[in-house]
């Protein structure tokens, strides 16, 4: 987590097999998630910063919709840095958590209206023909779509406002980025909404005809936490995994542990107790 604001990273390693990388360059438009989207406050010192450190891809910035810049990470993994104001809390880094994803899609309306009716991504805030990243001759739509944000729920204003990026190629023929490859292989194998409902949401994925994939029915041990966790997919077969989260350490030493079913859940956390979570921070690679 970084307490600037935004999404967390949930990083995997296998330790059975070694992980496999896509056959072929990843495309901006194959069909999964093709990057996430991080925010930044100051992107112009961001960029500056990644050049010096000599990631690797750094792109020129761009200034499509909001300045942003792309790079890779050391497994090729694509990562965006958006130019986004938001702030949970004062912090030393130069950039904030998780913003988003940028998903490609063969069928970008059908998308919109998963992500829209499932996960209430109703807001159009970006949409264009544009040239695909790094060519003119290549065409594809962009849709950027974010939520109304009317219930944030009690880690909401951690996570703070999100964006989902669509892409769809106009005349290219899109590759699964998971194609002939295991959950777990190198690249984004999932993305993680924190939600609350978990009944509600799995009559309504019923009732849209894209079902729980995968469903732990009650509450499991998430480590030092619990909660109840599924997945569905989106109109490609892109893993979006629901997590509503039932119980979460304050002092573990002391045993003091917060009760979230107990709460309401369209009330933010106090701003404190999620500021505590930091006290939970793993400072040695195991």
């Amino acid at each position: 987590l970084n307490m600037t604001g935004g999404g967390g990273l949930e990083i995997w390693q296998f330790k059975d097999r070694i992980p496999v990388a896509s056959e072929n360059p990843i495309k901006f438009g194959d069909l999964g998630i093709y990057a996430m989207k991080i925010r930044c406050g100051n992107l112009m010192k961001m960029h500056t910063y990644l050049k010096e450190l000599g990631v690797l891809n750094l792109s020129q910035i761009s200034h499509t919709h909001k300045p942003n810049f792309y790079f890779n990470d050391p497994f090729g993994n694509h990562v965006q840095l958006v130019e986004d104001m938001y702030s949970f809390s004062k912090q030393s880094s130069l950039n904030g958590g998780v913003l988003g994803a940028v998903i490609g899609v063969s069928d970008i309306t059908k998308s919109m209206g998963f992500y829209s009716t499932m996960l209430g991504y109703t807001k159009v805030v970006y949409d264009a023909i544009d040239s695909v990243l790094s060519t003119d001759k290549k065409k594809c739509r962009r849709v950027i779509l974010q939520q109304e944000r009317t219930s944030v729920g009690g880690f909401g204003d951690l996570l703070g406002p999100t964006q989902l990026e669509l892409v769809q190629l106009l005349n290219e023929r899109p590759t699964k980025i998971f194609e002939n490859r295991l959950w777990g292989d190198l690249g984004y194998i999932h993305l993680c909404f924190d939600v609350s409902g978990m009944a509600a949401i799995r009559e309504k994925a019923i009732n849209n005809n894209c079902p729980f994939t995968v469903d732990s029915a009650n509450s499991f041990d998430m480590g030092d936490a619990a909660g109840h966790f599924s997945y569905m997919e989106d109109p490609d077969g892109t893993l979006i995994e629901l997590v509503e989260t039932h119980k979460v350490p304050i002092l573990k030493a002391l045993g003091l542990y917060l009760n979230l079913k107990k709460r309401n859940p369209n009330k933010t956390l106090p701003k404190w107790l999620v500021k505590s979570l930091a006290l939970h921070r793993v400072n040695t690679d195991r």
